[in-house]
């Protein structure tokens, strides 16, 4: 095997955070001198062009399967399991042929189940071997864990994207779960934790609040509508990072609201760093990149979504962000200090995880 690898990178289109947590290991691997192509469909295939216009990009969209008003993810996603099927059996298939057409030696999926092949190293990313269902349906998990881990086994490597040991942003996502012997935990993946930035240049914007949206329709929408509401008379005005690469990157003015539809990584570093207060969603991309910038926020998980309900109570327990549900915004806002509640510690394990887990991934 040649020492200079073709890699195939391929997030998961549930939103903008399963692309975004691709971005660092894009960046270093073609940093290592290896061949990196991004397989997206066309909403990531804008994000991606936007953070890394040099890459080349092949259009293999996965499953996306949408959001309710109504219903929680569970229910949505337990009625469309079929089609995810579907979607498994189609992807693997069309894999080999990107395999034989551009000659891959290693595919990297973000949370994609058909994207192994036995023929090269197969790389399976997730923080979620447990998925969490509501304390009702608690007892189905058993049967989640065990589906997982038949998926997990067809990879060559899983990666975790957190830390081990009591240090860990995922809680019992990946803890306290027994894993497939060939997961690794690779620390937190963050499109702005790379060094000399240029973003750590600082902030020339003047005192703000920082709103950031993230996740599919229609409750991205809702969120904004409730938030703008709430903070169109604040005293401080509010940016709004929309996360749409497919708009222009021109802010956009409404009073005391400015947004930006898509920024270029290091503006929305500064925006973000000069923020007073943070809100967001607990998508745990978005939880990954606050704690690399040193920054906690208002958490708002998105309703009916477990794993973000989770995560918003797990890392409000431990004093590092606060949490509110969206359906109480009504009563009203009280922003937190932005400043880190953490050691450093976890971004300093997070570089000696990720520099372990690629050589392995490299070495097979």
């Amino acid at each position: 095997m040649r020492s200079k690898k073709n890699i195939l990178i391929c997030p998961l289109e549930w939103g903008l955070g399963h692309a975004g947590r691709m971005i660092p290991l894009a960046r270093k691997l073609h940093d290592m001198g290896h061949n990196v192509t991004i397989g997206a469909g066309i909403s990531h295939m804008n994000f991606f062009k936007k953070e890394l216009p040099a890459f080349p990009c092949i259009h293999f969209p996965g499953f996306r399967p949408g959001y309710s008003a109504i219903f929680p993810q569970y229910l949505v996603m337990l009625i469309k399991t079929p089609v995810l099927i579907w979607h498994i059996v189609r992807e693997h298939q069309r894999l080999k042929k990107i395999i034989r057409n551009l000659q891959i030696d290693i595919v990297i999926s973000d949370n994609r189940f058909g994207l192994w092949n036995r023929k090269i190293t197969s790389v399976y990313l997730t923080h979620m071997p447990r998925i969490p269902f509501p304390a009702g349906f608690r007892w189905l998990e058993g049967i989640g864990i065990a589906a997982h881990r038949f998926i997990i086994k067809k990879y060559t490597f899983c990666l975790i994207p957190d830390l081990p040991g009591d240090l860990n942003i995922s809680g019992r996502l990946s803890h306290g779960v027994r894993l497939p012997g060939n997961t690794m935990f690779s620390g937190i993946l963050s499109r702005f934790s790379a060094e000399n930035d240029p973003g750590d240049a600082g902030t020339d914007h003047r005192p703000h609040n920082t709103i950031i949206l993230s996740g599919p329709e229609p409750q991205r929408s809702i969120l904004r509508k409730k938030l703008s509401m709430i903070m169109k008379n604040d005293v401080l005005p509010s940016v709004i990072l929309e996360g749409r690469p497919e708009h222009s990157t021109q802010p956009l003015r409404d009073g005391n609201i400015i947004s930006f539809p898509h920024p270029p990584a290091s503006e929305m570093k500064k925006l973000i760093t000069g923020s007073r207060g943070i809100i967001c969603r607990s998508g745990y991309t978005t939880i990954m990149e606050l704690i690399s910038l040193k920054c906690s926020a208002l958490l708002i998980p998105t309703p009916g979504q477990t794993e973000q309900e989770y995560l918003a109570e797990y890392l409000s327990e431990k004093g590092w962000f606060t949490m509110t549900k969206q359906k109480d915004l009504n009563k009203g806002l009280r922003l937190p200090d932005k400043h880190a509640r953490w050691t450093e510690d976890i971004v300093v394990q997070s570089r000696e995880l990720l520099d372990r887990a690629l050589q392995a991934v490299l070495k097979d």
